[in-house]
């Protein structure tokens, strides 16, 4: 049903606890193939990933740039799910998620809509939850999710947007753009992430440009490179 996408670099740690939340759902056949696109990670993460049984490229570039070769790789599923090897969807995510696929399939809007995870941060305190309600308010109101949010879409949808664009810091937005704000689900099931994303205050802005300002992610790119 699901060829999962994980995009690393210098992840081990963090690739480990992804896959271990895969295991269910791959065990339940949801989970048909996990490919790990890694930028050229010094660590052990081809390791870990060659220990998994995953198969696994090495392409340099964003984020975005990953997901695309990974998406061109995938074969076994008709439903792809992108990943950021620091995000761990929690415990029950994938039936939520073949949920979603059986509905928007029978009610023929499988080529029309897609779905991403709640955002929530594996720390304590108010920073944490002020930043998870910020994460999902965001989605909700903008329609702009994280890339730690994932990405569940099919792949002809997927194809006719036209995939990801090695747009650097900006990748997952420009998606997200693409899809629109009225074609893209917040599910209830929650992807984690050990802490908040770290991003430069260039990233910040280009992101709150694309964001509240709507402005084109290429052009907000050519301004703040």
């Amino acid at each position: 049903m699901i060829s999962v996408v994980i995009s690393t670099l210098d992840s081990e740690e963090a690739l480990a606890h992804c896959l271990t939340a895969l295991v269910p759902a791959a065990a339940e056949g949801i989970v048909r193939e996990v490919l790990v696109v890694d930028g050229g990670s010094r660590d052990a993460t081809r390791i870990v990933a060659d220990a998994a049984g995953c198969d696994l490229e090495e392409v340099p570039g964003s984020d975005g740039a990953r997901f695309a070769a990974g998406s061109r790789m995938a074969r076994k599923s008709p439903w792809l799910l992108f990943l950021p090897a620091g995000s761990m969807l929690e415990p029950g995510w994938h039936a939520e998620a073949a949920n979603f696929i059986e509905r928007t399939e029978r009610s023929g809007q499988a080529e029309r809509c897609a779905a991403v995870f709640r955002l929530k941060q594996d720390a304590f305190g108010f920073g944490a939850r002020a930043g998870e309600a910020l994460g999902n308010l965001t989605t909700q109101v903008f329609g702009m999710p994280a890339s730690e949010q994932g990405l569940l879409i099919s792949r002809r949808f997927y194809v006719s947007l036209g995939g990801h664009h090695d747009l650097a810091a900006l990748s997952d937005l420009d998606i997200a753009r693409r899809i629109g704000r009225g074609r893209l689900v917040l599910l209830r099931s929650a992807a984690v992430v050990p802490q908040a994303p770290s991003r430069s205050t260039r990233q910040k802005l280009a992101r709150f440009a694309v964001t509240a300002l709507r402005l084109p992610p290429r052009l907000v790119r050519a301004l703040h490179g």
